[in-house]
């Protein structure tokens, strides 16, 4: 499924309307209508942690569009949230990867 569909899922789900999220997360109504819809495909990280954070889900759920699993757990959701928030480079994301690989091989 694509981001959009994800965000629409999201935003059905929480039965808020296209200005009720535009509202909390401090974006205009028709950039949320253009994100579901497809039409922009590079949000910025800081919105997607906003967005996130709206919906009770991980950056990284958004990102792959509701088809990971690390979504799954409340305590992972949190922890992803806070990585985002915290602006890590992609080798720290990397680093972080490898160790959650090797912790799931146990």
């Amino acid at each position: 499924m694509s981001l959009g569909v994800c965000l629409k899922e999201l935003r059905m789900k929480k039965n808020a309307s296209l200005q009720d999220v535009a509202t909390v997360v401090e974006v205009s109504k028709s950039h949320i209508w253009e994100l579901e819809r497809g039409d922009t495909k590079n949000p910025s990280m800081d919105l997607l942690t906003r967005l996130a954070n709206y919906y009770g889900v991980s950056v990284d759920y958004l990102v792959t569009a509701g088809q990971s699993e690390i979504g799954e757990s409340p305590e992972i959701r949190t922890f992803a949230r806070e990585l985002a928030e915290k602006g890590l480079s992609s080798s720290d994301l990397a680093v972080l990867r490898a160790a959650a690989d090797a912790l799931s091989k146990k």
